[in-house]
């Protein structure tokens, strides 16, 4: 039997139903998607998208997953190791990660690094900031009291001097004084966030174990915040203003 024309509209408004209904879908996918990727995450190390960050309330760090780094047996090492992520397409760093021992740590004196220029590097200073009142540092994501890696470009991030100051450089402290007394190894593995596509992270998270007693010497999982009380940071390009609030 031929179709009548009610019958053939009623198909084409079932057609034009469907399609909107697709149309929706589709927009709902590619909203939560752009959400997703404007959220706070770990650059290059999708396991770690799950970790819960809280807001900065005025503490250099705080500790994650109640402090227990997640280093598998597979990763773990009894020798000198290094392996730093390749910089992405805005040229940001990625996961840092290094079996560190005796052998690693560097002696004499530590050479220059000014011709490094990390993403978001901006040179700004602040009359209350100490050492000279800069801004930021070139932190490294794996201290170079640790490893002795110095200008390399996938260590170092444009980081403040409070991150560099009050937050990494304590637990760095720790595992060097660890490693001297001791002479065993610690795997050390650092990872900055990154929102978006903005050049300067929000913060870095570190994770440390040590290798020969089984993390009984030291064993810490923290996140560090790329802040510095008093200054307002715009993380897409690394401007800054004094925080007015």
């Amino acid at each position: 039997m031929r179709e009548t024309r009610y019958e053939k509209e009623l198909r084409r408004a079932a057609r034009r139903k469907k399609i909107k209904i697709a149309v929706m879908v589709l927009c709902i996918i590619a909203i939560t998607l752009i959400g997703a990727k404007s959220a706070l995450h770990f650059h290059q190390h999708p396991s770690y998208s799950k970790v819960s960050v809280p807001e900065y309330s005025g503490k250099a760090s705080v500790i994650l997953e109640k402090g227990q780094p997640s280093f598998t047996e597979r990763q773990i090492k009894h020798r000198k190791y290094e392996k730093f992520s390749k910089l992405d397409g805005l040229g940001r760093c990625g996961v840092a990660t290094a079996c560190i021992g005796p052998e690693s740590m560097p002696e004499g004196e530590r050479g220059p690094i000014g011709a490094v220029r990390p993403s978001g590097w901006k040179i700004k200073k602040y009359d209350f900031i100490d050492n000279g009142g800069y801004l930021y540092n070139r932190c490294h994501l794996v201290g170079w009291q640790l490893t002795g890696q110095n200008a390399e470009v996938r260590n170092l991030i444009t980081g403040t001097r409070y991150l560099n100051t009050e937050g990494m450089l304590p637990y760095e402290n720790q595992v060097a004084s660890y490693i001297r007394r001791t002479g065993h190894h610690v795997m050390y593995r650092v990872t900055p966030y990154f929102k978006g596509n903005e050049l300067v992270c929000r913060g870095v998270q570190i994770e440390a174990l040590s290798v020969e007693d089984g993390g009984k010497g030291i064993s810490f999982n923290v996140y560090c915040y790329n802040v510095q009380p008093g200054v307002e940071i715009n993380y897409k390009n690394g401007e800054s203003e004094i925080d007015h609030q």
